[in-house]
């Protein structure tokens, strides 16, 4: 996850407001000092903040995705019939996960979450053969109607997978936080419908 924090920069860096602050700050320095040094500085260490700000926010998302379940996957994942934690090996080691829940409270769906691969591993069809079986697993869940996931915008590569997979896109919102206002930080909700059973 941490993989995401150069991509979550740009992504901020493009944002209208950032801009406008960078340009405006740029200017007043310039005007009122008469020096390209002193704004060449400012910007840059202004930009330096700004991503020791946007690691630690992003640091703190990651602790609270271990937090919320994979502190305890037994626990989250292996006590119910509806969930289940898929890891894929290679070389001795764990290079790939995928997950499966039961999502919001009184719906006929399954949440499928925690999809990653190691970087070195991609490309070799570890995800797609995760995602698979989620799907599979999904299929097998009597009265499941869909699987759903949430991608943010920086993950371009696996909503890409998705889409070839089946996935639907339902829904865009950003983030109803001020962190994600103030960052653009959209999140698109997929959709793989799952026939109803003969």
């Amino acid at each position: 996850m941490s993989e995401y924090v150069p991509s979550l920069c740009l992504h901020v860096l493009k944002q209208p407001w950032v801009v406008l602050l960078l340009a405006c700050t740029f200017c007043l320095l310039l005007a009122s000092s008469r020096s390209l040094l002193l704004p060449v500085l400012a910007l840059t260490l202004l930009l330096a903040v700004g991503r020791q700000l946007l690691g630690s926010c992003w640091s703190a998302y990651i602790e609270r995705c271990l937090a919320d379940d994979l502190r305890d996957i037994r626990a989250t994942y292996m006590q119910s019939a509806r969930s289940r934690f898929w890891v894929a090996e290679a070389d001795d080691r764990v290079v790939g996960t995928a997950a499966v829940l039961p999502a919001r409270a009184g719906r006929r769906e399954l949440a499928l979450k925690r999809v990653s691969v190691r970087k070195d591993y991609r490309g070799l069809g570890i995800a797609t053969a995760l995602c698979r079986t989620a799907v599979a697993f999904a299929r097998q869940q009597q009265g499941c109607g869909a699987l759903v996931l949430n991608t943010l915008m920086v993950q371009r590569e696996a909503r890409g997978l998705y889409e070839r997979l089946g996935f639907r896109r339902d829904r865009r919102y950003v983030l109803p936080t001020l962190y994600g206002r103030l960052a653009n930080c959209t999140v698109t909700e997929y959709r793989y419908e799952l026939p109803a059973p003969r």
